[in-house]
C-alpha cells in the first residue's frame, strides 16, 4: 500500500506520519509539502520527515508529474490553515484550499487512487446557537477558510463512487503538542500565555463555544478514514471529536488556570458577540468508528503542552509575533522575499537571504 500525505510538514502531519507508520508498517509513505513551516520545529529530536519513505516538495496548484504513481490512498492536509491566513489571502484560499484540492481529487480518481481523506473543519457550522450541530445540520461558513471546506466537501461528494471512497473529516479545533507546534489555536494560546505572562486574556465575553480535539486523536481518525471500506457510504462527511470536548472559552481558560499555578483570567465582558460559536455532536463518529475514538482529555492535553513548552525553554511573552503563528511565519517569508504574493517560492532569493529568527527561535 502506498499513501500520500499532503501538507505533512505542518502541525498535524508529524502525528499522522507516526500513526500510519505504526498502523501500516509495510506501507510506503510519501509526503508532499511546500515547506513553508519546515523550519518551525519545536524541541523534537528527530526530523518528522524521517518517518516517510519519500518527501516531495512542491505546490498543490502545480503537482509534479508522477506524484500519484502507485498511490492507493491520499490524506489531504495541505491548505491555508486558519481564518487569519484565509482572511489575509482570501483569493488564494479559494485557489489552494478548494480548486487545487478538487483538481487533486479528480486526478487521483483518474489515476486509480481508491481512498481520499480530506481534512475539513467544524468551522463550516459558523454561528450555530446553543444546540449541537450534527452532520445533517445546515452549514453556515463565515470565513474564506470555512467556505473553502464547504465547497471542497461538495465536490468530493460528487466524485465518490465504488472505486473512489472519499471522507471529509470535520475536525474540532486542534490542540496539543506537536513537533511543529502552532500557538494560533485557542487552547495552545492559553497555555503559552499562562506560562509566559501568568495571565490569560479572553477577547470575547467568554461564552462562545468551541469543540476541541487533541492532534494525536486527529491522526487516529485519519487512520480510520483511510481504511474504511465504503460499506457505510462511498462518501461521508463526519464530525470528528468528542461530545465531552465541547467547551466555552471561559471553561478552557479556567482549566488552564487550574493546571498552571498563579494564572489569572481577564474576560472582556463588553465585547461584541463572537459569531464563530458552535457546539458539535459527535455521535455519528462514535457509531462509525468505536475503536478510533479520542483518547486524550483536556487536563492531559494541557499538561503535555505545558511540559513541551517548558522543555523548549519557552519564555517569549511576544509569542503572537513569532514563527509559532502560521500567518506571522508567512509574513516573514514574504518580507524577506522568499515567497511572492502568490505564495510561490523564489528559489534564488531563498538561497541568498536567510529569514531572521524570532526571539523564540
Amino acid at each position: 500500500m502506498k499513501i500520500l500525505i499532503t501538507g505533512n510538514m505542518g502541525y498535524v502531519g508529524p502525528w499522522v506520519v507516526k500513526r500510519l507508520r505504526s498502523s501500516c508498517p509495510d506501507a510506503t509513505l510519501a509526503g508532499f509539502d511546500m515547506g513553508f513551516f519546515g523550519a518551525c520545529l519545536t524541541n523534537d529530536n528527530v526530523l518528522p520527515e524521517c518517518g516517510v519513505d519519500v518527501q516531495y516538495f512542491g505546490d498543490m496548484r502545480r503537482p509534479p508529474k508522477g506524484l500519484l504513481d502507485g498511490v492507493d490512498g491520499i490524506v489531504h492536509l495541505a491548505a491555508i490553515s486558519n481564518d487569519p491566513m484565509g482572511n489575509a489571502f482570501e483569493s488564494l484560499t479559494d485557489e489552494i484550499n478548494y480548486r487545487a484540492s478538487v483538481d487533486l481529487a479528480k486526478r487521483a480518481k483518474d489515476e486509480g487512487v481508491r481512498r481520499f481523506v480530506f481534512a475539513s473543519s467544524c468551522s463550516v457550522y459558523g454561528v450555530a446557537g446553543d444546540s449541537p450541530r450534527d452532520e445533517g445540520s445546515e452549514v453556515n461558513p463565515l470565513t474564506a477558510y470555512a467556505r473553502s471546506k464547504v465547497f471542497t466537501e461538495s465536490a468530493l461528494e460528487g466524485l465518490a463512487d465504488d472505486g473512489f471512497v472519499a471522507t471529509s473529516l470535520r475536525f474540532a479545533t486542534a490542540c496539543g503538542m506537536s513537533a511543529r507546534l502552532r500557538l494560533d489555536l485557542v487552547l495552545n494560546d492559553f497555555v503559552a500565555a499562562a506560562l509566559t505572562d501568568r495571565k490569560i486574556t479572553i477577547l470575547s465575553d467568554g461564552t462562545p463555544w468551541r469543540p476541541l480535539i487533541n492532534v494525536k486523536d486527529m491522526a487516529r481518525a485519519i487512520d480510520w478514514a483511510l481504511h474504511r471500506d465504503g460499506r457505510d457510504g462511498q462518501y461521508l462527511a463526519v464530525n470528528i471529536g468528542s461530545n465531552q470536548w465541547n467547551y466555552q472559552m471561559h471553561e478552557l481558560a479556567e482549566a488552564v488556570a487550574g493546571a498552571i499555578p498563579g494564572v489569572t483570567i481577564s474576560i472582556n465582558r463588553n465585547a461584541q458577540p463572537d459569531k464563530r460559536s458552535y457546539r458539535v455532536c459527535f455521535d455519528r463518529f462514535r457509531s462509525l468508528a468505536p475503536a478510533y475514538q479520542p483518547e486524550a482529555d483536556l487536563v492531559t492535553t494541557i499538561g503535555e503542552l505545558a511540559r513541551g513548552l517548558e522543555a523548549m525553554g519557552f519564555s517569549d511573552r511576544n509569542f503572537r509575533e513569532s514563527h509559532l503563528m502560521r500567518l506571522k511565519m508567512l509574513q516573514r517569508l514574504r518580507a524577506a522575499g522568499h515567497v511572492n504574493e502568490e505564495l510561490i517560492w523564489d528559489v534564488r532569493q531563498h538561497a541568498a537571504q536567510p529569514v531572521e529568527p524570532s526571539s523564540a527561535d
